[in-house]
């Protein structure tokens, strides 16, 4: 009786969960470009809740994803889209890789909510896996929630040793946050449309790439702009 009952929770659970997820397609690869530079120019625009500039100044890589949608019913998911920029030996920012963002919860939770993440990777370690198509955030890296404010020390974690730093922004709040379980993943699928078939990640942000749409070299600009300040 009881494991009837649990499965046809979890059934249920799925029901609601699996079209809701559906629902969120994915934007054209332009608007996600569009999108992933309005978070970062409303979020390092926002007085005194910003991410500090000197981590800025440290990180390897920037990753943005827009209107990351949050569903549970028991089971809880995560998915979103964003783009990913890295910093060259010459400190300049590359051209976006498209990205996705996936993860999963299970307990009593139920609702919707969309929130705008982005992560600051401070060692080449996470860059590297990124890279090579996937990585876990907590499992492949050490995560943690990030500080908030143009000069605040990024001393979240005691000892100093987090290679990524978290942030996400929902309902008009911004501050750090644990996303741990997340999983990022390369969208060849997206980088195809806006750079050619046969387009490696590492040719993107190793600057083998032509012809780049406005939008996508906008994301590129601001990051150069802000880590400038």
């Amino acid at each position: 009786m009881f494991k009837t009952s649990l499965h046809r929770l979890l059934l249920a659970s799925l029901v609601l969960l699996l079209p809701a997820m559906a629902a969120h397609a994915e934007d054209p690869p332009l608007v996600r470009a569009q999108n992933a530079v309005r978070v970062l120019n409303e979020i390092m625009e926002a007085p005194d809740k910003s991410i500090p500039t000197d981590l800025l100044k440290q990180a390897k890589a920037i990753a943005v994803i827009p209107d990351l949608l949050k569903v549970g019913f028991v089971f809880g998911g995560r998915r979103g889209e964003g783009l990913i920029s890295v910093k060259g030996p010459d400190g300049t920012w590359s051209n976006p890789s498209f990205i996705s963002m996936t993860g999963g919860s299970i307990g009593f939770q139920a609702g919707a909510s969309s929130t705008d993440v982005i992560l600051v990777f401070r060692t080449q370690r996470g860059v590297d896996s990124i890279v090579n198509g996937k990585f876990t955030l907590g499992a492949d890296a050490a995560a943690a929630a990030g500080p908030v404010g143009r000069t605040a020390q990024a001393s979240t974690d005691s000892d100093f040793k987090a290679e990524i730093y978290s942030y996400s922004r929902s309902r008009g709040l911004f501050a750090g946050v644990a996303l741990d379980g997340s999983a990022l993943r390369i969208d060849y699928d997206a980088n195809e449309a806006i750079y050619g078939k046969g387009i490696t990640p590492r040719r993107i942000f190793e600057g083998g790439v032509g012809n780049v749409p406005s939008q996508v070299v906008d994301f590129r600009d601001r990051l150069e702009e802000y880590t400038q300040r």
